[in-house]
């Protein structure tokens, strides 16, 4: 039987009833009722009228008789202000939504939703709300109270479901399982943003550049890329984050503090994405590969960032210098050339570099370790980046071509020296007679002239010299070395120049 006829005949019983006199029983037990009646007042209010109720009880053992003045029984009826009887405790009916309530007051909240009114505006910033109850909550962002506090670490809250989440992480308790791979969280909403993962959805849509995500904390954070607001700072270095995760992960920077430990060699990491991509060496796992190269890429911010090698993709632009960059580490690191910054400071000798990666290859000139070795030769070298330059060598391979004279080049630096013979640019000026250089080194050198300096002294005689090639040529007086062969005679020299002259006998010049 449906809801509407269970509620016309709970009407026309009272209307038979309505005018009848109580008797002295009858009106003791509506006091005790009416009291009963608004100590339990909020009564859940979405609970439905029961379906199929039996018409044929006695309606009297069924009735909840209290003493009340009611003007409607539904939204758009009225009866006489008399004592009722309600056979139901449901007998206030929204007209739009077909919801039977418990009282008036409750039936007036709930077509708030029809009608979209809210009364309960927030003095500080006017937002509204349809209840007293949420306002309350809400009251409490501007005030900064928090009024529920964990009884194990003193964090604080100002929801209550919210600690009862939090409180979670000291149980252990993750009562909310996920159906597609059995993974549990702490709360129902962790869940629901975890299925998106299976499902694909992603909800909510960037207005700036149409990326979606999976949450609404998640886009806001992904706003940030678009507005450059940082809201997170480091206070300890000032330095600013997009988030609080991100903060948290660098602070540790500071505190050395690494909770995240591999199970299989107990090394252990600042954040879980850094042990999760350290765990596929002892796996062997290697689900990122490039689809141009098939390179394996431990995780999928390696492969995109590899991927911009063949797309050519430079996304990070410097203010200064409008240099394009692959990624934005990279962007960080070029940035530095310009502000003087070199936050990496050996602990040996003071000096300091822009980069991480630099200072462990500079901490290597103290320790003597060279722990990247040739197969062709056996050569060892300090770097990753030193062996990959040196293996082209037996390789012949020479990646980096001048777009000017298309001579090809081991390493990029070379073709950049050489590209300035075509320019003409010497930006390394000498400070004392303002003599111009195309590289660093050749400064440098140049400025030993100035100051005496000689750095390069031989083991056998002690005689310095101010270049290492001018001591390896002098050293070769001492081993009897003579590495430069005539291809014509045979004849061999300790110096390249020596060999060059030798030659013009051959060939008349």
């Amino acid at each position: 039987m449906s809801e509407g006829i269970i509620f016309e005949e709970s009407v026309s019983y009272v209307e038979e009833n309505i005018m009848k006199p109580l008797s002295v029983n009858q009106e003791e037990k509506i006091k005790d009722e009416t009291l009963d009646f608004q100590e339990n007042e909020k009564e859940p209010e979405n609970s439905e009228l029961s379906h199929g109720t039996d018409q044929k009880n006695d309606h009297s053992s069924d009735m909840l008789i209290h003493s009340e003045f009611t003007n409607s029984v539904s939204c758009g009826s009225e009866l006489p202000q008399t004592h009722t009887a309600h056979i139901e405790r449901k007998t206030f009916l929204c007209p739009a939504s077909e919801k039977c309530l418990t009282t008036n007051a409750s039936l007036g909240i709930h077509r708030r939703v029809h009608i979209g009114k809210k009364r309960y505006a927030c003095s500080k910033c006017e937002k509204c709300f349809g209840r007293k109850r949420v306002l309350t909550e809400h009251e409490s962002i501007h005030t900064g109270e928090k009024q529920f506090a964990c009884s194990e670490c003193e964090k604080c809250f100002r929801r209550k479901c919210r600690l009862t989440e939090h409180k979670r992480i000291h149980t252990g308790e993750k009562p909310y399982a996920c159906s597609g791979c059995e993974k549990c969280f702490k709360s129902k909403d962790e869940l629901t943003v975890h299925e998106r993962i299976h499902t694909g959805d992603k909800p909510f849509a960037c207005s700036d550049c149409g990326k979606c995500c999976k949450s609404k904390g998640e886009l806001t954070v992904h706003e940030r890329i678009h507005t450059g607001e940082k809201p997170f700072a480091c206070s300890e270095c000032e330095k600013c984050f997009k988030s609080k995760g991100e903060l948290t992960v660098h602070e540790r920077i500071h505190t050395g503090e690494k909770p995240f430990a591999c199970s299989e060699c107990e090394k252990c990491f600042k954040s879980k994405g850094e042990l999760t991509v350290h765990v596929r060496m002892h796996t062997g796992e290697k689900q990122f590969a490039c689809s141009e190269c098939e390179k394996i890429c431990k995780s999928k911010g390696e492969l995109t960032k590899h991927e911009r090698i063949h797309t050519g993709e430079k996304p990070f632009a410097c203010s200064e210098c409008e240099k394009f960059c692959k990624s934005k580490g990279e962007l960080t690191v070029h940035e530095r050339i310009h502000t003087g910054e070199k936050p990496f400071a050996c602990s040996e000798c003071g000096k300091c570099f822009r980069t991480k990666s630099h200072l462990t290859g500079h901490e290597r000139v103290h320790t003597g370790e060279r722990q990247f070795v040739c197969s062709e030769c056996e050569k060892c070298f300090r770097t990753k980046s030193y062996l990959t330059v040196h293996e082209r060598i037996h390789t012949g391979e020479k990646p980096f071509a001048c777009s000017e004279c298309e001579k090809c080049f081991r390493i990029k630096s070379e073709l950049t020296v050489h590209e300035r013979i075509h320019t003409g640019e010497k930006p390394f000026a000498c400070s004392e007679c303002e003599k111009c250089f195309r590289t660093k080194s050749e400064l440098t050198v140049h400025e030993r002239i100035h100051t005496g300096e000689k750095p390069f002294a031989c083991s056998e005689c002690e005689k310095c010299f101010r270049t290492k090639s001018e001591l390896t040529v002098h050293e070769r007086i001492h081993t009897g070395e003579k590495p430069f062969a005539c291809s014509e005679c045979g004849k061999c020299f300790g110096r390249k120049v020596y060999l060059t002259a030798h030659e013009g006998i051959h060939t008349g010049v």
